[in-house]
């Protein structure tokens, strides 16, 4: 319940902050005529919607493990995290093409100094939020949360990037680059998406590996055996293979072995079963493991 709390506590932390930066970006976006401003507040508008459903559904993701759901409610947000995936990449299309056109139409001059301290003003407010929610986060292990802060973290890039692009952007006039000033707010607004692009797409193709259920990461496994096999080899099993799934927030892993003896002692067992399982989730919290014989 407690886990629960405080994973609800970030998300409304999120939201409302996201909510309150979205209209100060529209608002601006509007006022100064700045693409790369409205780009950004069209991505947390986005973000909004995801977090608002999360929001319903995290009770969800607490709910235990039974006969008739064996993956409890995890794979729900997986499905989201893909829709997220979906959504941000659409986006991305959306604006790209805004862009675009406003290019081919001859620019879009902008106040730079401007732009440049009111994203400075939102990268420092934003450095703020992504400290206390990492706070709050402490001893959680939660995919959304994590989804949640590299956004943040994300926007504390780009908020302080663009300040400090718009800042050298007062230059350009007394340079050669002089014929981009017109251009400089499209620019901006493309590096963003181009940025933002591949993390929505490394997000996306994750999630949809757990969805079918899919191998992780090799790092992963190779983590996993490097805290298994030491206690496999306290208790004499042979490890032959590793069945290892990830369904949204939990893992699950079913540790193949065989015995050198001739028979296996149900008191072994039941350590070496206890310990895979207290080490796996001292490191990644919500775990289960299994030990099954082969013959």
């Amino acid at each position: 319940m407690i886990t629960e709390k405080r994973e609800k506590l970030i998300l409304k932390m999120s939201f409302f902050s996201g909510l309150l930066f979205a209209i100060t970006e529209f608002i601006f976006a509007i006022y100064s005529h700045s693409q790369s401003s409205l780009t950004d507040a069209v991505y947390d508008t986005a973000e909004l919607v995801f977090i608002a459903l999360l929001l319903f559904l995290t009770p969800l993701f607490h709910r235990p493990v039974s006969e008739k759901h064996p993956f409890g409610y995890f794979q729900i947000e997986t499905v989201f995290i893909i829709v997220k995936g979906i959504m941000m990449l659409s986006v991305t299309l959306g604006v790209s093409a805004e862009v675009l056109h406003s290019t081919l139409s001859g620019g879009n001059p902008v106040d730079s100094a401007l732009v440049s301290i009111f994203q400075c003003i939102l990268g420092i407010a934003s450095i703020i939020i992504f400290v206390t929610m990492k706070k709050l986060n402490r001893n959680l292990s939660s995919p959304t949360i994590k989804a949640e802060l590299l956004g943040w973290k994300l926007d504390i890039a780009y908020s302080l990037g663009m300040s400090f692009a718009f800042f050298l952007s007062l230059y350009l006039e007394k340079t050669p680059l002089a014929f981009l000033a017109p251009y400089f707010d499209q620019i901006i607004a493309v590096i963003i998406m181009a940025l933002i692009l591949p993390e929505s797409i490394k997000i996306l193709l994750r999630a949809i590996r757990d969805i079918f259920l899919f191998s992780p990461d090799k790092e992963l496994i190779e983590e996993i055996k490097g805290l298994c096999n030491p206690i496999m080899e306290q208790y004499r099993f042979v490890p032959v293979f590793y069945d290892i799934t990830k369904t949204g927030r939990h893992l699950w892993v079913a540790i193949y072995f065989q015995i050198e003896m001739g028979s296996l002692a149900v008191h072994d067992l039941s350590e070496a079963l206890k310990a895979t399982n207290r080490t796996v989730n001292e490191k990644f919290h919500n775990c289960t493991c299994e030990l099954i014989l082969e013959p």
